[in-house]
């Protein structure tokens, strides 16, 4: 199973367009909102080279990861096996 992480602010459209759109997709995430929480924000940038948000993190079942930055759906689709 993918573990799916979304970096994201309160005030970001991006990101709640995401995840509205993971949730029409029945994709279970972990969101985390880097504007209250500076350890993930630090991580966050460590793991994309990005200030801007969303980041998404797609941990696969092989130990694998990719880094989606900003609201790409058809990447998002094409990882998670979905439809765009």
């Amino acid at each position: 199973m993918k573990r799916v992480t979304v970096y994201s602010t309160q005030t970001c459209p991006y990101c709640q367009m995401e995840k509205q759109w993971l949730d029409e997709q029945g994709i279970a995430y972990t969101g985390v909102d880097v504007s209250f929480d500076h350890a993930k924000q630090e991580e966050m940038i460590a793991k994309s080279g990005q200030m801007g948000v969303p980041v998404t993190v797609v941990v696969h079942e092989h130990g694998g990861e990719d880094v989606v930055v900003g609201f790409d759906q058809p990447k998002l689709a094409g990882l998670l096996g979905t439809e765009s």
